[in-house]
């Protein structure tokens, strides 16, 4: 990517960044924003069968996708004749998916035997080589779920799991932003606050802030709250959170803005579990649009999975080289991790300072792209 991919904003947000650089808004265009329409899949199995070795490279990368963690999934060859062998003899999971290039009665046929082993509430996609309207409505008399016509991406795959399990006339499912500061004391949780401020001002949609610092947090300083309860009690017992208790837990504090708390209490010591604040966020994200992740610079299980999991990641910088080191990394790992997302955001904070050295946007943009 080429410097020419960033754009540089002035900010009077009212924090203390002098310029707001997004990165990789023209990666968000590659993809013409089908990353948006997939979200994510619940705990269910899923079982390919197929004739082609690309189609299972293509479930694989699927399968390593962010809005699949949670779905188990295996992939076998041999198609439709071979999932009917199978499911002979064992139970069939929530999801089976066959790609084959049988012709259109032979492939029907193989499919009338599968139905004879499917236990109630399976569902099946087929991928075929067909784009033939008459198999297309036998299959769906059949019961088959979504046929698609071969090449598929796996985007495409992702957005068809995806709508067989989330509604798509359903408000959708809250927007994750993660922030998380490439070093302490960049200004990272100020970033957070006056964006969720702002998204809940400008868009007129109900917005959590969710202060996982439980304690060190300053969200509650911010936003002049003091409240009892908060994210700690949620996260200590994530298997009682519902939303009765999540709007017990919530601080209001506007018509459109709450606040999840941390605790800011020394007194006892916070091990979180990746799968508690997974679960947490998993309710927050069910009764509001927005969910503005304010996270403390520590590196562990449960910040990396926050982080690789959201749809939006922000990164809070100074424009320095420890800085620009440590956002190298978070991007690096990003890539890596995201290939189907665009880019995170980067906010270069505290540019202009006198008497410090700086790193000038355009070499830090460089750098770490």
């Amino acid at each position: 990517m080429s410097n020419e991919d960033f754009e540089t904003h002035s900010s009077d947000a009212g924090y203390d960044s002098r310029e707001l650089a997004t990165v990789g808004e023209d990666n968000n265009k590659q993809h013409g924003g089908s990353h948006e329409r997939a979200r994510p899949i619940p705990r269910i199995s899923i079982q390919a069968f197929c004739d082609n070795p690309q189609m299972a490279e293509v479930l694989q990368v699927a399968a390593e996708d962010r809005r699949l963690s949670k779905a188990h999934v295996s992939v076998h060859m041999g198609g439709a004749v071979a999932a009917v062998a199978h499911y002979q003899e064992s139970p069939t999971p929530n999801l089976i998916m066959i790609e084959s290039g049988l012709p259109r009665g032979e492939l029907i046929a193989e499919l009338d035997r599968l139905a004879e082993s499917c236990d109630a509430g399976t569902k099946v996609v087929v991928v075929g080589q067909l784009n033939d309207v008459i198999l297309y409505r036998e299959l769906l008399k059949r019961g088959v779920s979504e046929y698609m016509v071969w090449p598929v991406n796996p985007l495409q795959l992702m957005e068809t799991f995806s709508n067989l399990y989330n509604d798509p006339q359903s408000d959708p499912v809250g927007h994750v932003y993660a922030f998380v500061g490439a070093k302490g004391g960049t200004g990272s949780s100020t970033v957070c606050h006056n964006a969720a401020w702002a998204l809940s001002e400008i868009l007129k949609g109900n917005v959590v802030v969710a202060d996982f610092d439980l304690p060190f947090g300053t969200a509650g300083l911010d936003f002049n709250q003091d409240p009892v309860q908060g994210l700690a009690e949620a996260i200590s017992s994530p298997e009682r959170l519902d939303e009765v208790l999540l709007d017990r837990l919530l601080t209001k504090c506007s018509e459109r803005l709450s606040l999840f708390a941390a605790p800011v209490s020394l007194d006892k010591e916070y091990e979180l579990s990746p799968d508690a604040c997974d679960m947490v966020l998993d309710v927050v994200r069910q009764n509001v649009p927005y969910v503005a992740v304010d996270l403390p610079h520590i590196w562990s299980a449960w910040t990396k999975k926050i982080v690789t999991q959201a749809d939006e990641v922000v990164i809070t910088a100074a424009p320095d080289l420890a800085n620009l080191r440590n956002t190298k990394n978070l991007v690096d790992l990003l890539k890596q991790t995201r290939t189907h997302d665009g880019l995170p955001m980067l906010v270069i904070n505290t540019l202009g300072m006198p008497k410090r050295p700086e790193i000038g946007i355009k070499e830090f943009c460089q750098a770490v792209v």
